[in-house]
């Protein structure tokens, strides 16, 4: 789930507070490493259990209301077609998803009742919500597409979650939108047949990817003072003081990956940290960061010092 360009972001995010104050050990910063990560992994699991605890919401607002003591008839006989979506029924059962929830003892209804609360309402207040309800019948595909609209639709914007996500773990901040990129994938490509057994994705798809995120991060650190010095050399054009350290946190880890990692292409390195500069910097630092890293590249190449001699066109 958590894949090469998701891993960046993290190194990115850890590495910039570790230079700006490298106070704790380099054993411990590798640590805080690796606990993001696992913080990462676990917002996967409560988006969707997310679905599961707001359709357990709705289904106890429908039981209050048969007994309610002026009962009407829509409270006696309501459309449970919200209840008794398919999908949502499937995934309450997942044994994944019930393995790592009883795990790590988390709670949707429990811990933060107002999230559930403010999901449900926006979603019962949708176009969306009146055209699935209003269905004469509807099929395993239709919940699943259901629950993957809503989720694409209510959860990037909903301040609730948004507050609950900042004071749970400063590690959420930038995270829900990728993560949210995986639970929809997750719920496209669930399979009625699969029942309870359904595997969810797993933390990383293979070994390498955590073998190269952690590699990363320690030549980062390590050769830091020489990757800026390397970077200073190549911005004469340019106030030194006025580089803002983000620039340069983005240009130290381009720069050990170009090093580093002889089998990732230049071009594929040079494309990801430009999309980091777009989403983290300021709007002029990608054609900045392209220039500077180009040169670095021409000249590094020149003194055989990378095995990628030209970037792949």
């Amino acid at each position: 789930m958590i894949n090469r360009s998701l891993l960046r972001i993290k190194v990115l995010q850890v590495l910039y507070a570790y230079l700006k104050n490298p106070a704790p050990s380099p054993s411990a910063a590798m640590k805080e490493f690796r606990f993001s990560l696992d913080q990462t992994y676990s917002l996967y699991h409560y988006l969707l259990l997310l679905i599961c605890d707001t359709t357990a919401y709705a289904a106890q607002k429908l039981e209050n209301a048969r007994h309610k003591n002026l009962a009407t008839e829509e409270d006696l006989h309501p459309n449970t077609r919200f209840v008794d979506n398919a999908f949502a029924a499937q995934l309450a059962k997942n044994k994944d998803l019930l393995e790592y929830i009883k795990e790590h003892k988390f709670s949707w209804t429990e811990s933060y009742p107002e999230v559930v609360r403010n999901i449900y309402e926006q979603i019962t207040a949708s176009e969306l919500y009146q055209n699935y309800m209003a269905q004469d019948s509807s099929s395993y595909n239709d919940d699943k597409e259901f629950w993957r609209s809503c989720m694409h639709e209510f959860i990037p914007e909903n301040q609730e979650l948004t507050k609950m996500m900042e004071d749970y773990s400063i590690y959420w901040n930038d995270d829900l939108n990728i993560v949210l990129s995986f639970v929809l994938k997750t719920i496209r490509r669930f399979e009625q047949e699969s029942g309870a057994d359904y595997q969810l994705l797993p933390k990383f798809r293979d070994d390498e990817d955590l073998d190269y995120a952690e590699k990363l991060y320690r030549i980062a650190m390590e050769n830091a003072e020489e990757y800026t010095q390397l970077i200073d050399g190549h911005t004469k054009n340019w106030d030194v003081e006025r580089i803002s350290f983000m620039d340069r946190t983005i240009m130290v880890m381009a720069v050990t990956e170009i090093i580093n990692f002889p089998t990732i292409p230049v071009n594929v390195t040079l494309n990801e940290y430009i999309e980091l500069a777009r989403d983290y910097s300021s709007e002029k630092s990608p054609s900045f960061i392209n220039g500077i890293l180009d040169n670095i590249v021409t000249k590094l190449t020149n003194e055989n010092k990378i095995m990628k001699a030209k970037i792949i066109k």
